[in-house]
């Protein structure tokens, strides 16, 4: 669903009905060419789609014309407190420009900034966070109000320059005050959301922060991109954000494991076994399912619309594929075995065959074949 306006952002659509755009941004000094165009090839590699860079010097500014023309995606520049610096991004080419309208000296250097954008066609992103609210509104107690106030009062100026080029983020630390305020925001603008926790942790705690948060907002059909805001390497934040598109429904990308919880059935070691998996599973980019039991009553079971999966066993386990058990193949090779036949699949143009309701369920067969040798 998303916003029902739409931008641009170099060749990437946001809003307007398109999907959801993941971004990050680099954490190199931008005036390090080498090592910034590096890490935008990472994240690229990794489906990052949108790239920002921080640019709070002028030499960060001098370096965007060959980063605009080395990198393989939209550049974003991130710009605060000097307008000028936006203005010779613009002029560098970049894609958009991040500005926050209360800390960029004032309405007449907005005004600067907007007609350089309108003249050069690129979008803008504002927008508050938590932590930097404008001083008239820090003594709010409700924190979500806030941010949507802040933000209005940046989309009221900007309207009244006859600039609608832009989209929007009210970004908390707060996961029920970041909710509520995108909510909030989505009854009130047409204008693509640009969805973030702020400032959300490490790796574990920043995951589940916004993956709760985003996909909160994201399963109701709220946000146009987004960005997961991690203390770590930035590749990590596209690789939790597009686990949210995925688990989401919204975004295909690479294949999705499903793997049981362990418990007092597991007679394989489902963790290491689905470890190993999931690790074998990294090179490939085509969208499909893959799910790993460690035993063969949730098998078939729970994961039985997967295309391919392994139930474990002692020393022999079970190879499925679109509901149907496959062979039951020694404990050794199972894993060499599944992708002996997901490869196969792919190269025959991972064609999935029609699912016949089967006269035993799948975890009957595999308890007969449990009982043939091997």
């Amino acid at each position: 669903m998303g916003s029902e306006h739409g931008i641009k952002v170099g060749g990437v659509a946001v809003g307007g009905g398109a999907p959801v755009a993941v971004q990050s941004m680099t954490l190199t000094l931008t005036h390090d060419i080498n090592a910034t165009i590096a890490q935008i090839g990472k994240l690229v590699e990794a489906g990052c789609e949108l790239v920002r860079v921080a640019v709070p010097k002028n030499e960060d500014a001098q370096a965007l014309p060959k980063l605009v023309y080395l990198s393989p995606v939209p550049i974003i520049a991130d710009i605060h407190f000097n307008a000028s610096l936006a203005l010779k991004a613009i002029d560098a080419g970049v894609a958009a420009v991040r500005i926050n309208p209360g800390n960029i000296g004032g309405p007449d250097k907005v005004e600067q900034v907007v007609k350089a954008a309108k003249a050069k066609g690129i979008p803008m992103r504002i927008g508050a966070n938590s932590g930097s609210l404008p001083k008239h509104l820090q003594h709010l107690e409700d924190g979500a109000e806030a941010l949507v106030q802040a933000a209005l009062e940046e989309v009221e100026l900007l309207e009244k320059l006859d600039f609608r080029d832009f989209k929007i983020s009210v970004k908390s630390t707060s996961v029920p005050d970041m909710i509520r305020a995108y909510r909030i925001m989505a009854a009130k603008v047409p204008y693509p959301l640009h969805l973030g926790v702020t400032e959300s942790g490490t790796p574990f705690v920043g995951a589940i922060k916004s993956s709760v948060g985003m996909g909160a907002l994201l399963a109701d059909g709220i946000g146009d991109t987004l960005r997961v805001s991690l203390t770590a390497d930035p590749v990590k934040e596209v690789e939790v954000a597009w686990e949210i598109l995925k688990a989401l429904g919204l975004r295909e990308r690479g294949p999705v494991m499903i793997s049981c919880p362990s418990c007092g059935r597991d007679n394989v070691g489902v963790q290491s076994l689905a470890e190993a998996v999931e690790d074998r599973l990294k090179p490939y980019g085509e969208a499909f399912e893959v799910a790993v039991m460690g035993c063969a009553v949730n098998g078939p079971g729970e994961a039985g619309n997967a295309d391919f999966g392994i139930a474990g066993g002692r020393d022999t386990g079970f190879i499925y594929a679109h509901g149907r058990v496959l062979k039951k193949v020694s404990s050794d090779i199972l894993i060499d075995e599944l992708f002996h036949e997901i490869d196969q699949w792919i190269e025959g143009g991972m064609k999935r065959p029609k699912r016949l309701k089967l006269a035993k369920s799948a975890t009957e067969l595999m308890a007969e074949a449990a009982q043939r040798p091997s």
